[in-house]
């Protein structure tokens, strides 16, 4: 006898995961997206498949929001393993280069406020961007010598968390298109030595911490589906940085057809750059407001109708 078929969801929210080592985001999602029955779901930027920690998965109208969570700030824990050079600036790599030079903790203190501020990086040569058309991982595996452009990149604060001969750990705050395992190599550089990361944890991600994480294994000790819903989070937690618009049910039904709504009361604001609409706490739409009407740009479908 033939299986029956899953019947995918119209589910919308958002999941925390804490991404466990070895395990690609991709990979991430389709768990995810299997243990919800979810029709649609993405991830709100790639964690390394050595990298663990926050990865926040988008299931259904959630997507529509993923923008607003991948240009949020993030925070990285990392070990740096001094000595050695690795082709990938990670242990999958190859050594490529050794020094017996190890810092200690002043030198290591003493260059940081180097790597902080707008600074400037050379990606790694193992990463996802793209090199006329091609992936640059997909260039370095197949032997060729890819020349990484420098981008600019945000790093708001870098600390030692702890110092040893071998490996020392740091937290970084930063902003997005900060490569982590080129930060390590730099300061292994700066210090007149060579090292790479050994250890890589994404602890924050915009709004999204590790408080707020769930692990695979607790989803899949939990027994129904209404189970696994309850550990969603809600879209309007991807937006808590932009402007609220409460809308009333008529303002809601013109937003949900994509019209403009006019704003009444004394507070209403007149101008916003970017900001949401809500209805009895359901998202409606992402827009902006303009004299003093709000603008849908993107409407957030319900899994079911609005409430009265």
């Amino acid at each position: 006898m033939s299986q029956k078929k899953r019947v995918k969801r119209a589910i919308s929210g958002w999941l925390i995961l804490d991404k466990p080592y070895d395990f690609t985001s991709t990979q991430a999602v389709g768990k995810i997206k299997w243990l919800f029955e979810a029709k649609k779901a993405g991830h709100a930027g790639t964690l390394d498949p050595l990298a663990t920690g926050i990865l926040p998965i988008a299931l259904g109208e959630a997507t529509k929001t993923v923008p607003f969570v991948q240009d949020g700030t993030k925070v990285y824990e990392f070990d740096i393993a001094w000595g050695s050079a690795t082709t990938t600036d990670d242990v999958e790599g190859e050594v490529i280069a050794a020094s017996d030079h190890r810092p200690s903790a002043e030198e290591l203190d003493n260059v940081l406020h180097c790597f902080t501020g707008i600074i400037t990086q050379v990606p790694p040569a193992f990463s996802a961007i793209k090199i006329k058309g091609e992936r640059a991982y997909d260039l370095a595996r197949a032997g060729e010598k890819v020349e990484m452009p420098p981008r600019e990149i945000e790093v708001e604060s870098l600390e030692v968390l702890s110092h040893g001969e071998k490996q020392s750990t740091l937290r970084v705050t930063c902003q997005k298109g900060t490569y982590v395992r080129a930060l390590a190599r730099d300061i292994a550089e700066k210090l007149d030595t060579v090292g790479h990361v050994s250890r890589l944890h994404r602890a924050a991600v915009g709004n999204f911490t590790d408080q707020d994480a769930v692990t695979i294994e607790e989803l899949e000790a939990l027994e129904t589906t209404l189970e696994r819903d309850q550990m969603l989070r809600p879209i309007a937690d991807a937006l808590g940085h932009i402007d609220e618009v409460s809308l009333d049910q008529k303002q809601a039904q013109a937003v949900r057809m994509g019209n403009p709504a006019l704003l009444l009361g004394r507070n209403a604001p007149i101008a916003l750059d970017v900001a949401y609409a809500t209805h009895r706490g359901d998202v409606l739409a992402i827009g902006r407001v303009e004299k003093g009407q709000f603008k849908p740009s993107r409407v957030i479908l319900p899994d079911s109708p609005i409430r009265n």
